[in-house]
């Protein structure tokens, strides 16, 4: 589990392919900022904008690791099959503070930047979600973009999809990769756990779920 509180900004230095084809996956090698690496180990589990990855080699006296992302993974994120800028978010410890939202770490769909600009001191991002996700996007609700947790300030539900418009404060564009997007840009996204829920429990009648909680009865 994260938070969606980025806690550095790593760079992918390079894409190995893992097979021939179409079908096989790539082994990233990621830098990191000098110490990001002291309290991880082998099998560790960080977040690469937005997408729980396994730490597979480690080599902290060159802030390097790496780790396997499958041809699957690849299809469905963003920003994760060339070299560039990534946003990293260690796992959630039980004694850490929560100071974004809940977040899996499982990319519910990708967006596109439809507009990003500054406006005063902050800057507006615009992201243009896909129409299955816009059931779960709500005013003044939280999503993760690229793995940063965000408060939705406006949506706007269009033929394409759901737009939905966010405020970044300038610290959030200095220490995040969100800073490197541009209109078009592709980005991935991960709805609010708890609106998935809420969803699910209002989609299925109250005899269906009387149903399956009887699996679970003794007999």
């Amino acid at each position: 589990m994260f938070t969606g509180i980025i806690t550095g900004i790593g760079h992918i230095s390079a894409v190995t392919p893992l097979g021939d084809t179409a079908i096989h996956g790539k082994r990233l090698t990621l830098t990191c900022p000098t110490g990001y690496l002291d309290d991880v180990g082998l099998g560790d589990s960080i977040a690469l904008n937005g997408a729980c990855m396994t730490v597979t080699t480690l080599d902290a006296t060159q802030q390097q690791f790496t780790i396997d992302i499958s041809a699957e993974s690849l299809d469905k994120t963003a920003g994760l099959d060339q070299p560039g800028p990534v946003n990293l978010e260690k796992a959630l410890r039980a004694h850490d503070r929560l100071g974004g939202h809940i977040v899996s770490g499982h990319v519910d769909g990708m967006g596109h930047v439809t507009y990003f600009a500054e406006i005063g001191e902050s800057w507006q991002l615009r992201v243009m979600a896909p129409p299955a996700l816009a059931k779960y996007l709500a005013y003044k609700g939280s999503i993760t973009v690229n793995g940063v947790s965000l408060t939705v300030n406006q949506i706007q539900d269009r033929a394409e999809g759901c737009e939905m418009s966010i405020n970044l404060i300038p610290h959030t564009v200095q220490n995040t990769a969100l800073g490197s997007l541009k209109v078009g840009s592709s980005v991935n996204l991960e709805i609010d756990l708890i609106a998935r829920y809420v969803e699910r429990m209002l989609s299925v009648d109250a005899g269906d779920l009387k149903n399956d909680f009887s699996i679970g009865k003794q007999r």
